[in-house]
Formats: C-alpha cells, sequence, structure tokens
C-alpha cells in the first residue's frame, strides 16, 4: 500500500490517487456490507475493474466435485459464492465522451470509507478528452438497519462549460468474470450461473428475478431513483432478461449540479415463490425511499454510534496500529451485522476467495470479538450452525461415527472439502464450535440460548467425540488419524489441540446437561453418558517430550526430521511450491496449532511449559496462513516478548492493508482482522475468560503508551484503560451494573460510577526471545528499529 496516497487517519481508510495496478485490493479494502448483502468496492462506472462483486450471504451455486479416484463417503458436490445481479453500476455520458478514468485527464480522484459513518465517498475531477471539465462525488451505503437495502447517491457537475450528461443506472446479470490464478485459495470461475426468470419495470422501480441451475435458489434485484436538477431532465427505462437500465439525460450550465439516488434491494430464497421474492424487494425500495437518503444515513450513523461506544480500540503511541485495528472491527461488524442465521464466510461478503465458504475461522477468531462486542450477532451464527445441524449428523453417520461432524467448508451446510486429510480429518471444528457456544454463554448468560440450541450442539459434538476417541489398556483417552489446526501435518494420533479441545467439549456437554436436565432428557442423554464424556475428558492423553521439555504438536512430532527451510526461504507460502507429503512428514508448522492450544486451553501448561513450547514452536512456524499472527502475539505477549507481541499483532491487523498475504484482491481475510482486536485485547489487554469470570493481565509493549478498549458483558459495559504504568476499569450501563474480575490474579468488583485502578506488574520473559525461520520473522511495528 501506498502511505503517500492513503494517509494514516484514525477513523477513515482514504486513498487519495486511483492506481489500477492495485484496483483488486481496493475493491476489497472500500466493499461495504451488512452480513446480506456484500458490495465490492468497484468503481461506481463499472471499468475499469479487476474483480466485479456483488453477493448475497449464502447464495450459491452447486458444482462437481472432481476426483481422479473417488472413495466411499468423498463429498460429490461443491459450493460457489455467486457474483449476483450488479446494482453498483451507474455509467456517466459527457457530450458524447464515456467517463472513463483511462481516457481524458484525471486531476484528483479520491475515495474514503468512514468507519463511523459507513459511508464509501468518491471524488472525482476529470477532464473528457473533448475538454469538458466535470466533478463527480457519489456516496455508497449498504444498510447497517435496512437488510435488504443499499444506496448511492450519485452527484455531476459541469465546472466550466455548458455540459450535457446521460447518466445510465443499471442492474446486470452474468457479468464476464476475470481469468484467475492456480492458486487453490481463490474461487472457482461459475459460467453465467444466473438464468433469468422474470423481469419488470415501471415508475415504482425495476426487479429482476433469476434463478440458479443447480442449487435452485430465487433472487430478485431491484433499484428505483430520485432525481433533483436545477432545469428539465428527462428519464427512461428499458428493461430485459439479464439487465436493466435507467437513463436520465440534462444539460446543465457551469455549477449546476444533477443529483440521482438510486436504491436498491436485494433477496433470494430457495423456498420462497416468485411472487413472495418480488414482493420482498420492492417493499424493501419502498421502505428505502420512505427513510430517503438523509434518512438511510442518519440510521447508519446511530447504528454504528452505538457500536463503536461498546466496541472501540484506542491506541495511542502507533497511529498506523489504530487506524488499522478500527478497519478491521469495521469489517467485522459488517461480515456479521445482519447475517441472521446464515454462515459468516472467511472473507465476509468482500470477494469470493476460498468460493465464499465459511470455516472454523468463525468460531474460532471472529466469534470472539462479537460476542464481546456484538452479542446478539455471535448467537445468530451459532442459530446458523444449529440449523445445519441435521446435516452434520448425516455426515457423521456415513463416517460410521454418532452425534455431528460438522464441514470443514460450506456454505449451506454441506461438506464442501474434497481433500480428505485437510477436511473430513479436521474434527476439532466440532470442539471450535462447542467452544464458542460455552464462551457466549458465559459472556451473556443467555440460559434461553441454551435450552434452545446451545446444549443440542454440545451434546451432538459431545457424541462424537466418544465415538471418535477410545481408552487404551491404561487407561488413557485417544483420538487417533485427526487434522489439527496445522494444515502442513495431517491425519496424526493425539494432535494436542484437538485432544484438550475435545475435553473441553465433553466436560462443557456434561456440566449443562446437569445444569438443564430437562432439555437434556429431550435430547436422550442420561447419566450413564454423561459419566462416559467425564470419563474421557479426565483420562484424555496429551503427549509430553520428556527429552526436549516440550509439548509435540501431535504424537512423535518432535521426532519428525527437520524441514530445510533455507531451500525454501523465497518459496512461500509452501503450499504453492512443496508437496503435501514432504510437509506432513517433517517439522515445519503452517499456522499455530500447539500455541493455540496453550492460549485456547492455558490452565492445561504451566507458565514454563508455554514459555519453552513458544520458543520451539517459533522456529518452525511460517504464517503461511492468515490465522497464526495474532495466536503468536497474545501467546508471545502471555510468554514475556512484548516487542515480538507487538510486530505480531502489526502483522495481524496491517494484513489486508498492505496485501501481506498477496491475496487481499479475493477478498479480506476476516479472521486476521479479528485477530487484530484479539492480539491488542487478549495480547496486551490479558483479556481471558476463566471459569465464568473475566480475567486481565495488562502489559504494554515500548512504543505504545496506551490501550483503551471496551467488552460487553453479562449486558454491562466495561472499559479497561491501560497505560504505561496502571490500568483502570470502569462500569456503564445504570447505577446498579457491576462486574467480578481477576487482574493478574486480584479478585476485583468493580460497580458503576466506581472506577478501580491497579499499577501494572513487570512482565519479565522467562527466555530469549526465539528466533522464526529464515525469511519469516515478523515485519517490525516499528520499520528500521533493530528490537
Amino acid at each position: 500500500m501506498d502511505r503517500g496516497h492513503h494517509p494514516v487517519e484514525p477513523w477513515r481508510l482514504r486513498e487519495t490517487r486511483l492506481s489500477l495496478d492495485d484496483l483488486a485490493q481496493s475493491e476489497s479494502l472500500f466493499a461495504l456490507s451488512n452480513g446480506h448483502i456484500g458490495l465490492r468496492g468497484n468503481l461506481d462506472e463499472g471499468e475499469p475493474y479487476a474483480i466485479p462483486g456483488t453477493y448475497l450471504n449464502s447464495f450459491y451455486e452447486q458444482r462437481p466435485l472432481p476426483y481422479a479416484e473417488a472413495g466411499y463417503g468423498y463429498p460429490e458436490s461443491g459450493q460457489t459464492l455467486v457474483d449476483v445481479t450488479n446494482g453498483k453500476l451507474i455509467r456517466l455520458l459527457v457530450d458524447d465522451s464515456p467517463f472513463d478514468v483511462r481516457y481524458g485527464y484525471l486531476s484528483r480522484h479520491e475515495r474514503s470509507l468512514d468507519f463511523r459513518t459507513g459511508l464509501l465517498e468518491r471524488d472525482v475531477d476529470w477532464t473528457s478528452p473533448a475538454g469538458k471539465r466535470i466533478r463527480v462525488r457519489s456516496r455508497r451505503l449498504v444498510s447497517l438497519t435496512q437488510r435488504a437495502v443499499a444506496a448511492i447517491e450519485y452527484t455531476v457537475e459541469a465546472v466550466d462549460q455548458p455540459t450535457r450528461f446521460v447518466i445510465q443506472s443499471e442492474l446486470v446479470a452474468n457479468e464476464a468474470q476475470p481469468t484467475l490464478s492456480d492458486d487453490p485459495r481463490v474461487a472457482a470461475v461459475l459460467d453465467n450461473p444466473l438464468k433469468p426468470v422474470s423481469h419488470d419495470g415501471g415508475e415504482n422501480g425495476v426487479v429482476l428475478i433469476h434463478r440458479t441451475t443447480h442449487s435452485r435458489q430465487l433472487m430478485a434485484a431491484a433499484m428505483v431513483h430520485e432525481v433533483e436538477a436545477p432545469t428539465r431532465f428527462a428519464m427512461d427505462q428499458d428493461v430485459r432478461e439479464d439487465w436493466a437500465r435507467t437513463t436520465v439525460i440534462c444539460q446543465l450550465q457551469p455549477g449546476e449540479k444533477l443529483r440521482v439516488v438510486k436504491y436498491l434491494s436485494y433477496g433470494w430464497s430457495s423456498l420462497r415463490s416468485e411472487t413472495a421474492i418480488r414482493d420482498q424487494v420492492a417493499a424493501g425500495l419502498s421502505s428505502a425511499r420512505f427513510s430517503g437518503w438523509d434518512g438511510l444515513v442518519k440510521q447508519q450513523a446511530e447504528y454504528l454510534d452505538d457500536f463503536w461506544d461498546g466496541a472501540d480500540v484506542e491506541v495511542q503511541g502507533h497511529p498506523e496500529l489504530q487506524q488499522a485495528v478500527r478497519f478491521a472491527l469495521f469489517h467485522v461488524l459488517q461480515a456479521g451485522a445482519r447475517a441472521e442465521r446464515r454462515a459468516i464466510p472467511s472473507k465476509g461478503l468482500t470477494g469470493a476467495g476460498y468460493d465464499g465458504h465459511t470455516f472454523w475461522d468463525t468460531e474460532g477468531f471472529v466469534l470472539p470479538v462479537l460476542t464481546y462486542t456484538m452479542p446478539d450477532a455471535a448467537a445468530d451464527a451459532l442459530r446458523w450452525r444449529h440449523s445445519t445441524l441435521g446435516l452434520a449428523k448425516d455426515r457423521a453417520d456415513v463416517l460410521g461415527l454418532r452425534g455431528s461432524a460438522f464441514p470443514w467448508r460450506t456454505i449451506r451446510g454441506q461438506e464442501c472439502s474434497g481433500y480428505w486429510p485437510a477436511g473430513t480429518a479436521a474434527f476439532h471444528i466440532n470442539a471450535d464450535i462447542a467452544e464458542a457456544v460455552m464462551r457466549y454463554h458465559r459472556a451473556t448468560g443467555d440460559n434461553q440460548f441454551i435450552e434452545e440450541v446451545g446444549l443440542e450442539l454440545l451434546v451432538e459434538t459431545a457424541r462424537l467425540w466418544v465415538s471418535l476417541g477410545h481408552h487404551d489398556r491404561h487407561g488413557r483417552w485417544h483420538l487417533p488419524g485427526v487434522t489439527g489446526p496445522d494444515e502442513y501435518s495431517a491425519v496424526a494420533d493425539d494432535n494436542v489441540f484437538t485432544n484438550l479441545m475435545a475435553a473441553r467439549n465433553l466436560r462443557a456437554a456434561a456440566e449443562l446437561a446437569m445444569r438443564f436436565p430437562g432439555v437434556a432428557r429431550t435430547l436422550g442423554v442420561d447419566s450413564e453418558e454423561e459419566a462416559a464424556w467425564r470419563d474421557a475428558a479426565a483420562a484424555v492423553y496429551v503427549p509430553y517430550d520428556e527429552e526436549l521439555g516440550v509439548h509435540p504438536q501431535s504424537e512423535g512430532f518432535t521426532g519428525y526430521a527437520d524441514w530445510d527451510f533455507e531451500a525454501y526461504k523465497d518459496k512461500y507460502p509452501l503450499l504453492l511450491h512443496a508437496p503435501y507429503f514432504q510437509l506432513y512428514r517433517m517439522q515445519v508448522v503452517k499456522q499455530s496449532d500447539l500455541i493455540l492450544a496453550a492460549y485456547w486451553c492455558g490452565d492445561a501448561f504451566t507458565p514454563e511449559q508455554k514459555a519453552r513450547d513458544f520458543e520451539y514452536y517459533e522456529r518452525l512456524t511460517v504464517r503461511d496462513s492468515s490465522l497464526s499472527a495474532c495466536v503468536q502475539a497474545v501467546m508471545a505477549a502471555e510468554v514475556g516478548h512484548l516487542d515480538l507481541a507487538y510486530d505480531y499483532a502489526y502483522e495481524a491487523a496491517l494484513i489486508d492493508m498492505r496485501n501481506l498475504h498477496n491475496n487481499t484482491g479475493d477478498g479480506l481475510h476476516m479472521a486476521s482482522l479479528a485477530g487484530a482486536w484479539t492480539a491488542l485485547v487478549a495480547g496486551f489487554g490479558g483479556l481471558r475468560d476463566r471459569d465464568g469470570f473475566l480475567a486481565f493481565d495488562p502489559a504494554l509493549p515500548q512504543g505504545l503508551t496506551k490501550l483503551c478498549f471496551s467488552i460487553r458483558w453479562r449486558g454491562v459495559r466495561l472499559t479497561v484503560d491501560i497505560n504505561s504504568g496502571s490500568v483502570t476499569y470502569t462500569v456503564r450501563d445504570g447505577e446498579d451494573a457491576s462486574i467480578t474480575l481477576q487482574h493478574a490474579g486480584e479478585d476485583l468488583t468493580v460497580t458503576a460510577g466506581t472506577p478501580v485502578t491497579r499499577p501494572l506488574a513487570k512482565r519479565v520473559p522467562l527466555l530469549d526471545r526465539p528466533t522464526q525461520p529464515v525469511g519469516r520473522a515478523p515485519r517490525p511495528a516499528f520499520p528500521g528499529e533493530d528490537r
């Protein structure tokens, strides 16, 4: 990212010069979404573009999964997010010259995404090849309060000569898609996935309805316009199967402006009729027009005011990190705000990378942030998982297991991974979902959620572990042949992360079944099954290498051959340059696995074990996954390497703004963006959830003078304000509000109106700062410093 044209500002991302070579990245960075609708940050006129993108959450097409040699239980079809009807398009003719930034003279082109208003603004000063100078200003939003609605305000001005303007506002289905790379992380290309069903137009708007061929999903897109002009103008409308156009023509004198407001409405369903979908989007248009542009803008700002009041993270000492963490939180909010019982994809709705699939990233990285900042959105995401429980149970049955086997990657709940070792064998997703259920319940005390969906998720995930694991002749409980979070290791025995998380899942299921016996009995849980869960959890086997004094990632891992990092120092990510067979049999780690276990299951490790494990795995971890830096930041901070934690936090936060993985153009990395919050709040804030109580152990690295954040806990907002020498805990929300928490092991009760301040203890590492694989040290948070 060229910082000369992207100023560091605390509450917005601004681009002061258009770079045609970086269009894909900027389209992702400037994407707008509400969790239901996603609009990539394409230019209003549609061209030039890198990847066009308009998405509806969970609207997908099926495609066959090819196998060289199929096997029993292999998924037969995949799911790919569809680029639906594009309503962003507003083409402009200036006299007889198309407005295209590649022609004429572009004297100004600025775009700005404001995190407080939720508006994407554009300001252009352009002179046509014929010498007509104009100004174009547009503002775009995807409503956070009206789920089906997006809107664009488009204003053109004649600057120095009388000019005739022709505005063509369009809906276009089945846009041409660019040729994509061979990188397995990008999306499959679908050829004309939308089949026309009907089209209609009139003074109340235009509607195009399409259906997918194989998934049989129906979607509608609608638009209507309001026009303001200082003089006479003409409007025309043309509607076809795959496109619709509203044309506005006006002659302006210098200084005069033509303003067009375009309201968009989207809806889809796999069950409802064509008439119902048409009526739905028509109602969305009516609601948007009733609010008006100014009303939509006001609603957006009020919604975001409330969000930031309970979610903001203030950083002093590093302006770029401050901007990045607010950018990250804004996009995490957009991904989950109105998803409403649909999946939160790993890219949100900013691009179709990974085919728009949801992975364990959601429960593991995104939901912790939403749980503490926007808990209703976290509950909705878990209710979506519950809605797919029947499919997960069917999948377990195919695999010869009890309970549920949730998919490694999916859009609607069916397994879409055609690669067994990295897909089906990664059973830890069950425990990740269970942990998200328990985290949400601890943070909110929402017993109704447990009764309706939470306990069933815990029970069915626990049943899988009991059927998958076994007790050996010594009574130890094992989980053989599984894949942990590290995707450079696969089908291994007793992965420490999986074993410990499975044990947490089993204990939680037993505990909640005892607390809610009526619900448990309706699920068929009896005392014998509860006892079996407790027995397995108590006897879980955790490998440990006594000679090295570290935990092997899985049984025998520390005995594998060393990876030749020097030979591959210029070949990252390794998955594009080395066969998986070689990766699987050597000591090289794609992403935090054992170290993630030390973070999420910290009570299973001593401080000395955490320090030694962290040192050992730092030299093996290449961070070819965007999920790694934030976890390494948290554990680096816990074991006392605050400067290293600072570097990892910086990397997690800047992953997309600096395109660190060279694939931001396919969509933003939601887990890493959420991880920026985690690195700061759980890393330097020391946030942990222990036995249903909040615990903090804050420490700031050199260079950060202040860290202040808010979280929501049991309906109360808690603000944690950390400076170089002390931390102050403040409770808001009513005179009687209070929170009991721990600060560095000390029990505190904080009540509204009575902040509590405690000194910070100096954190001294037990071991020297560890090294990383050659070429894989994190980028320093302060470039140029010897740290």
